[in-house]
Formats: structure tokens, sequence, C-alpha cells
């Protein structure tokens, strides 16, 4: 898997790239070991026919998990990962989450002094096309962020596309 697109809000790359260089690191060598073609399976839903393959987002973000696991990133509730005051969350679930992910979950922990940034991994248009289920995507997320304005959400985002 690959990063596409990187979106900063209130500055939230600039604060990795400079304060917390060696997780940023550790994110990019994250999302770069996970191998897209592992994760394909015959699709749950009748998109097109029923023996077309499509990636399968637990699949995916299982592959995260035991990555995150393995690198001692503290699991929250409701799978947000905190490692040095920076909080992830790698989106793959259906579409309605993203907006508590976003407005929310990243807000609260933010607020609550256990984070500094917020990142948020959703996959590109391109891949989401090839999943099988109602998974958001980067595109249409990043544009939900933009017309909210400045001030919402009032915390440091980073928002990555990521393709296979």
């Amino acid at each position: 898997m690959k990063i596409e697109r990187i979106y900063s809000y209130y500055n939230g790359f600039e604060f990795l790239l400079v304060r917390k260089k060696r997780l940023w690191m550790e994110i990019q060598n994250l999302i770069s070991s996970v191998n897209t073609d592992m994760c394909l399976s015959k699709s749950q839903k009748l998109k097109t026919s029923p023996s077309d393959i499509f990636y399968s987002p637990v699949t995916l973000k299982s592959r995260f998990r035991s990555f995150l696991k393995d690198r001692k990133w503290r699991d929250s509730p409701k799978d947000y990962w905190v490692s040095s005051r920076v909080g992830l969350e790698v989106q793959f679930g259906k579409y309605a989450f993203v907006a508590y992910d976003l407005f929310v979950k990243h807000l609260a922990f933010y607020v609550g002094n256990q984070i500094d940034v917020g990142i948020e991994v959703l996959p590109m248009k391109t891949l989401q096309q090839q999943m099988s289920s109602g998974v958001p995507y980067y595109e249409g997320e990043l544009y939900n962020v933009i017309r909210q304005g400045r001030g919402v959400p009032a915390v440091p985002l980073v928002i990555i596309g990521v393709d296979k």
C-alpha cells in the first residue's frame, strides 16, 4: 500500500515532520508494509456479480492493527491508536464513522490532553471502488472537512489517502 495524498489541517503534518519525525517514519513503514494482494476476498455484496473479487476492509484493517500492536501503540476504545501523543485512526469501515472520527473522536482525545495531533487514514476513491462494502474515501472526506471552514474540527489533523 502507498500514500497517495496528505492533507494537513492546523499544521498537523508539519508538527509530525518537526516534532515526531521517528513516528512519521513508522507510520510510512506501516502503510508501505500492508500487502493489499493478501486482502482480496470474494464479494459478500452483489456489486456486479457474485464471483467478483474485492479488497476486504476487515482484512486490511486487521493488517494495520497487528502492525500497531507489534510497535506498542496503545489501543484505546473503538480502535483508536495512540503513541507519543499522536492519535491514529484507520478507517476502512462505514462512511458514517469518518465524521465521528474527524469531528468527535480526535477532538475528544485532543481536548482530553492525550494527543497533540490526530491522523486519519482513508482509502483513495480508486481503492474504495474496489472494496467490498460502503467504505468512505479520502477525496469525499477531505471535501467535508474543508467545507466546514476554519476552526472545525479544532484539532491539528493529518488526513492520509492510501492506494494499493
